[in-house]
C-alpha cells in the first residue's frame, strides 16, 4: 500500500533527548495503538514498546472495545488515505464517556492544514504527520503523559469550584502558566477564551441567588461539553466569569469553539422557581490566540482576551470577539 515504509528511522546515536524520554515518562504507562495498515502499527509497536505498555487494535470497533475495557493512558490514532474513517472513530470516541478524557494522538499521512485542523477541533489533543521523526513522536508522547501526571495531581489536591465542579481560579492560573511555558518552549499555538454571563447580577436580582446558582452550574456542563480534548481545560476564574484553555489551538479553532458554546448558552431553558417563567441567559466571550515569541508575556496575553470580552458587551452582548 501507498503507506508502507514512511516511517523516518533514524540510525544516530541515543541522544539526550532519548535519555530525557526515558527518564521522565510514566512507569508503565499505557499506549493503545489503532489502525488498518500493519506496517504501520508495527512500526510504531517496535518504537514504542520499550517505553511504553503497548496494546494494538486494527479496526475501529475493536479500538473503541479495547479503549473501553483497558483505558489506556493514550490513543495514538494512525489515519490513513486509503482508509478515511478514522475522523469518525476520533469524534466516537469522544462521545462516549469511558473514553472521552482519554488524549488521543493523530499520527496520519494527511499532512494538510484542514484534515490537522480538523482533527484537533474533532478531540485530538496532537497531530503528528506522516513521514515523521521518532524521537519527536516520542518526545510528544512524553509530553502529554506528563500533562496527565499533572492533571492527575491537580485532582488530588481538590482545586474545585464547590458549586459547578469545574475548576477553580486557583487551578487555572497554575494550568495556564503551565500551558504558556510548553507553547513557547515548542512554539505550538495556545488558545484562551474569556466568558462572562451577561446581565447576572440583573438575573440575580430578579430570580434570586438560589436560581443563579443553577444558571451557573448549566453554563459550567455546557463548557465541559464543548472542550473535548483532555489537555483542554474550562474553569470558574471569578462570579459569573469562566475561562477556556486551549493548547494546540489556533484561532480558527478557538472561534469554532467559542461559538459553539455561545449558541449553547443561548439555547438553554431553565424554569423559574416557581415553574411559571422559562428564564433564559446569554454570555459573551472574548478569545485570545498565538504562537508564543518572546516578546510575549502571559500578562498581554490574558489582558488581550480581557479586551475583547469587553469589546463583545459593549457591542450588544451574546457576542464573541478576537
Amino acid at each position: 500500500m501507498e503507506d508502507n515504509n514512511v516511517f523516518i528511522k533514524s540510525n544516530e546515536a541515543q541522544s539526550s533527548l532519548d535519555l530525557n524520554i526515558k527518564k521522565n515518562n510514566a512507569a508503565n504507562s499505557s499506549i493503545l495503538l489503532i489502525g488498518v495498515e500493519k506496517s504501520n502499527l508495527s512500526c510504531l509497536e517496535a518504537l514504542l514498546s520499550k517505553d511504553y505498555s503497548i496494546s494494538i487494535a486494527k479496526t475501529a470497533a475493536a479500538g473503541i472495545e479495547k479503549a473501553i475495557k483497558d483505558k489506556p493512558d493514550i490513543i495514538l490514532l494512525n489515519i490513513i488515505k486509503s482508509c478515511t474513517d478514522g475522523f469518525e472513530m476520533l469524534s466516537t470516541l469522544k462521545k462516549i464517556s469511558e473514553t472521552e478524557n482519554i488524549p488521543v494522538i493523530i499520527v496520519s499521512t494527511f499532512t494538510d492544514i484542514e484534515s490537522e485542523e480538523k482533527g484537533l477541533i474533532l478531540g485530538a489533543v496532537d497531530y503528528v504527520k506522516i513521514p515523521f521523526n521518532d524521537r519527536i513522536l516520542k518526545a510528544r508522547i512524553n509530553t502529554h503523559i506528563q500533562i496527565l501526571k499533572q492533571l492527575h495531581v491537580i485532582e488530588q489536591r481538590g482545586i474545585m469550584d464547590g458549586l459547578t465542579n469545574i475548576p477553580n481560579r486557583r487551578c487555572f492560573d497554575e494550568r495556564i502558566a503551565l500551558e504558556w511555558r510548553r507553547a513557547m518552549r515548542d512554539q505550538r499555538n495556545l488558545s484562551f477564551l474569556m466568558i462572562d454571563i451577561d446581565k447576572f447580577k440583573d438575573y440575580n436580582d430578579t430570580y434570586g441567588h438560589l436560581h443563579g446558582d443553577s444558571v451557573l452550574k448549566a453554563v459550567a456542563q455546557i463548557l465541559v461539553a464543548a472542550v473535548m480534548r483532555s489537555t483542554d481545560m474550562c474553569a470558574r476564574i471569578g462570579g459569573e466569569e469562566f475561562a477556556v484553555i486551549m493548547p494546540d489551538t489556533n484561532l480558527s479553532g478557538a472561534i469554532y469553539i467559542a461559538e459553539k458554546i455561545r449558541t449553547d448558552v443561548e439555547a438553554l431553558r431553565l424554569p423559574s422557581p416557581d415553574g411559571k417563567i422559562i428564564t433564559t441567559v446569554t454570555v459573551s466571550i472574548g478569545i485570545a490566540s498565538l504562537i508564543p515569541k518572546e516578546k510575549d508575556t502571559i500578562v498581554d496575553f490574558m489582558s488581550k482576551a480581557d479586551a475583547n470580552l469587553y469589546t463583545a458587551k459593549k457591542a450588544g452582548r451574546n457576542k464573541v470577539f478576537y
